[in-house]
């Protein structure tokens, strides 16, 4: 059983729906004071009164660094300081690369890489005031691992997540903060219900559990990785896919 995390301060980014609010929910759970954001207050307040006691919102754009910064404020004055921050929020629209426009570009990398830049540096000093502080990254398998058409943009930013875990786990270890990332596979969120029911019955097939994931397994891992038990986990990332990513075709299943 893990040390418990109750009355601890996090913040999940884009924490009201998909694998955010799963996040905010294992979190939740387990008695710490968690704050989820975004850029949609009605979600915000909707997903926060699903989640019932211990959790709140504020809201803000992660690709905006002063607006990171407002979060970041508005936390801890709330919380008394920040403990653990899931730096979770994302997106991922598609766009074949021969017709990707700079906006496209700047839309996804703003987001999904430069808005973990931000957040990170926003958190920072309440991160270090903790002495306990835990950086957990929501990066992907696509892109550190498989790829998929009209995504490129997004595999990239996945990818730079984990570029930007290693150095981040170097440089902030004086500091008593580790950083580690969690990669999902196919799992069931609102998003995936927007890619129809033949996609999710295909990854489904792919995966060696024959299922996709749920929110709370990503969860779980975060869970994990801002224990006092993984106190001495820095760097590393952990793939959650119910084994998507081992056959070296379908045949083998």
């Amino acid at each position: 059983m893990l040390t418990s995390l109750e009355g601890r301060s996090v913040i999940v980014t884009g924490g009201s729906k998909g694998i955010g609010k799963g996040i905010a929910r294992v979190f939740a759970r387990v008695g710490a004071r968690v704050v989820i954001t975004g850029r949609d207050e009605n979600a915000l307040r909707t997903a926060a009164d699903e989640l019932g006691a211990g959790v709140t919102w504020v809201s803000g754009d992660i690709a905006d660094p002063a607006g990171c910064r407002a979060m970041a404020e508005a936390v801890v004055e709330r919380n008394g300081g920040i403990d653990v921050l899931c730096a979770n929020a994302g997106v991922f629209p598609s766009a074949a690369l021969d017709t990707m426009t700079p906006d496209d570009l700047e839309h996804v990398l703003g987001t999904n890489l430069k808005g973990t830049f931000y957040t990170v540096q926003a958190c920072l000093p309440a991160l270090e005031r903790s002495g306990r502080g835990r950086i957990v990254v929501t990066s992907s398998i696509t892109g550190p691992i498989t790829g998929y058409p009209g995504w490129s943009h997004y595999a990239a930013s996945k990818a730079g997540q984990l570029g930007f875990v290693r150095t981040a786990a170097i440089e902030l270890a004086g500091k008593g903060i580790t950083v580690n990332a969690v990669l999902p596979g196919n799992i069931a969120t609102e998003g995936l219900d927007g890619m129809g029911e033949d996609y999710q019955r295909s990854m489904a097939a792919s995966i060696p559990l024959k299922r996709l994931g749920k929110v709370e397994d990503i969860g779980y891992a975060a869970l994990y990785f801002a224990s006092d038990e993984a106190g001495y986990v820095t760097g590393q990332t952990i793939v959650i896919d119910g084994g998507q990513v081992l056959p070296e075709t379908l045949e083998a299943l």
